[in-house]
């Protein structure tokens, strides 16, 4: 026998149980009706989602320069933050009151309160979710790099895309045009940079988190072990960075661009901008790659990756066969703890969920 059929049958039985779990996933459209609006029926190009305590659905929605909530019992829409206006007013007022300017992606913390990190305000900013007041926590709403060491709110970004807690309430941020990833202190408020020089060079696997350059650190999340996944939009490449040992390793991507390497390895997998990933309980990585107009899932026991949504084409539908229907650079995408997979379809102007479908 040949030393390599072994390994080829092993494959091939994969890609068979791959092919088979994504034909028993079905995607259909929560919100959004492919045209861009402001009503219960419509959305104007989705960022960044989660799933909030209360089991509502809250997303970024772009271009309406709001936060909204979708019920997902009722399917009702309800504004959380922002008045429509594109700007950089309204802390220490109701949230719905505000302006905000191009809010990418939000989390909550384990308090229940609700962080929304804008781009063009260069802001991180909160909602207390019993008061419904909002205010800057991180930023001064001008571009730049100052503050470590003092206090977040007196310091610069650039550009922030997104954030991510951890168990501890610690505070991550993508500070994408400064090329670094920086850390707030929830008690004290103190900002530092927790990762990346500032320079955009290319990031070596398995280096010492100290001294090794990010080239657009673009979106973040966490396991419940505090390891942090970080997706480098111009690098094309997933890493993951070790809270113990803090060294950064290759998860996955050559930093080639493109679309390749399905069903194998994801090391060997090229990307085009990967701009969102969500940590899913049953140890998988879940990654938008944005140019791609796909969501891939890698195995992080296996190290496989495949694509579980869209063709690689750029469009809209049709929906339900999850590897027929076209996306339109997709940005924002969760897990929750069923394994549902909630996508914002930015450019088709809807909120898309990936789930199982029910026995017939």
């Amino acid at each position: 026998m040949n030393i390599l059929q072994p390994t080829l049958v092993v494959l091939s039985l994969f890609i068979f149980f791959d092919k088979a779990t994504a034909q028993q996933r079905i995607v259909s459209t929560l919100a959004g009706d492919g045209t861009p609006g402001f009503s219960d029926q419509q959305v104007n190009n989705p960022y960044g989602l989660v799933i909030g305590p209360d089991g509502g659905l809250y997303f970024c929605d772009l271009d309406n320069q709001r936060i909204r909530r979708l019920d997902l019992n009722t399917r009702k829409m309800t504004t959380i933050a922002g008045s429509g206006q594109r700007g950089y007013a309204g802390d220490g007022g109701p949230a719905t009151d505000a302006s905000l300017n191009m809010p990418h992606e939000l989390r909550f913390n384990t308090r229940g309160d609700l962080f929304i990190v804008e781009r063009d305000n260069h802001t991180v900013r909160k909602v207390d979710m019993k008061t419904r007041v909002i205010t800057t926590i991180a930023g001064t709403g001008v571009a730049g790099f100052s503050g470590d060491g003092g206090s977040a709110i007196k310091a610069q970004l650039r550009s922030p895309h997104s954030i991510a807690f951890d168990a501890q309430d610690n505070l991550f941020i993508c500070d994408v045009g400064n090329h670094r990833i920086r850390r707030v202190d929830p008690k004290t408020g103190i900002i530092e940079t927790y990762a990346g020089t500032g320079e955009r060079k290319p990031t070596p696997g398995g280096a010492s988190l100290a001294g090794t350059p990010l080239n657009g650190p673009r979106t973040i999340d966490l396991d419940p072990k505090g390891n942090l996944y970080l997706a480098l939009r111009e690098g094309n490449a997933i890493y993951r960075i070790d809270p113990k040992t803090k060294k950064i390793y290759l998860v996955a991507g050559t930093g080639e661009q493109g679309y390749s390497g399905d069903n194998g390895p994801a090391i060997n997998a090229k990307f085009a901008g990967p701009k969102g990933l969500a940590y899913s309980k049953d140890h998988s990585l879940f990654v938008v790659d944005t140019e791609n107009h796909a969501i891939r899932r890698i195995d992080l026991k296996t190290g496989i990756i495949t694509t579980v949504l869209g063709s690689g084409e750029k469009g809209d539908g049709p929906e339900t066969d999850p590897l027929r229907c076209k996306l339109n650079r997709p940005h924002g995408i969760f897990v929750d703890n069923n394994g549902s997979v909630y996508v914002g379809d930015s450019e088709a102007h809807r909120i898309r969920v990936l789930r199982t479908a029910p026995n017939k």
